[in-house]
């Protein structure tokens, strides 16, 4: 049930977000609203307010902002007309339904802020262990050992230090440790290592056989750094995301790696179990994807619209209405050819394999 209402809450707001983005863009130019549901399918509950119906509905993935002649086929009384989401011009139509991926990633932009400012875990530059027979333990590096610089600059945390490591392209390092009160300095020379990154590609990459101790400490940062900080964490995430989506289809990425609502649900509980941090990250990254998703030019998404509307803007006249019939059936096919893949690698990897 934790993970249910977890997955409920992080999705809920994700939409609202998304949604949000599309109404307000919609109100700023002058296009009237006539729903702003969270969810698909039947109304739970509404509430009407002004012209607009507020709706919770039953299905809550996804969410849906009806605005006033989104259609450029229905016919609209002559009072309407000003007000419809066709009758503005492509660059305006363009705002409002990129407006709903850019809220998802402005949203993110501010969790990761949020994080930074309460306070992120990051190991020291403790050395844990020395492989035996690696260029460490050659030069006399010991466990215990703080490292202190590398090459003159100094490193108070574990990733500064691995990314010197992993920039020196193999040429020699001169590390500084801290050794109980006293410094020692070593030359050491980076082998060369055979692995596999994130996405399972083989790379080669320098190292001289250190592993980190469990020393944790918290770094929190002022507002401003905190800024800095989550800007380009989003940022890194964003590319990561991206990248992902291409070795995806590279078939780099095995397809059985796609996770629908089970999983999400699991990892939303999984997250809350181990702290607001961890489920405020799980949320922001979880909008990056959502917001990236749609951007892409599939139609029946945003994107889709954007594509239709991009190209309305440069021929000077709007795609044909039986050209979008043909791609949103195209899209919707696709779409739920996703679905049906996230659905079935939830089932095995969670009720049949038990994952």
């Amino acid at each position: 049930m934790t993970y249910i209402l977890s997955a409920l809450v992080v999705l809920g707001l994700l939409i609202f977000v998304h949604e949000l983005g599309h109404f307000l863009l919609a109100k700023l130019f002058g296009v009237g609203v006539e729903k702003f549901s969270l969810g698909f399918g039947p109304k739970i509950i509404g509430k009407t307010i002004g012209e607009t119906e507020y709706l919770l509905s039953a299905f809550p993935l996804g969410g849906y902002v009806k605005m006033i002649g989104e259609s450029p086929d229905v016919e609209l009384p002559p009072e309407d007309v000003h007000r419809s989401f066709m009758a503005k011009p492509p660059l305006q139509r363009i705002a409002i339904v990129a407006a709903g991926p850019v809220f998802n990633l402005l949203f993110a932009l501010l969790l990761f802020i949020v994080i930074y400012m309460l306070g992120v875990p990051a190991a020291t530059t403790r050395v844990g262990e020395v492989l035996d027979g690696k260029p460490a333990a050659a030069a006399g590096i010991k466990p215990q050992d703080l490292v202190m610089s590398v090459n003159g600059r100094s490193v108070t945390r574990w990733d500064e230090f691995s990314a010197l490591i992993a920039d020196s392209k193999g040429l020699p390092l001169d590390i500084t440790v801290k050794r109980g009160e006293s410094l020692h300095s070593f030359r050491i020379v980076p082998e060369t290592r055979e692995g596999k990154n994130l996405f399972g590609e083989k790379v080669i990459y320098p190292a001289i056989g250190v592993v980190a101790a469990a020393e944790m400490v918290t770094d929190r940062f002022s507002p401003p750094m905190a800024v800095v900080k989550g800007t380009q964490q989003c940022w890194k995430v964003i590319k990561l995301t991206l990248l992902s989506i291409v070795k995806l289809i590279e078939r780099v990425v095995p397809l059985d790696t796609v996770g629908g609502p089970i999983m999400i649900a699991k990892m939303a509980g999984e997250q809350a179990a181990a702290g607001g941090v961890n489920l405020i990250a799980f949320m922001a990254l979880l909008s990056i994807n959502l917001g990236i998703l749609n951007l892409l030019p599939v139609p029946i998404l945003d994107g889709g619209h954007l594509l239709f509307f991009t190209m309305e803007l440069i021929f000077r006249r709007p795609v044909t209405a039986r050209a979008r019939e043909i791609a949103q059936q195209i899209g919707l096919a696709m779409l739920l050819s996703l679905m049906v893949l996230a659905f079935y690698n939830d089932i095995v990897r969670y009720v049949i394999n038990r994952g």
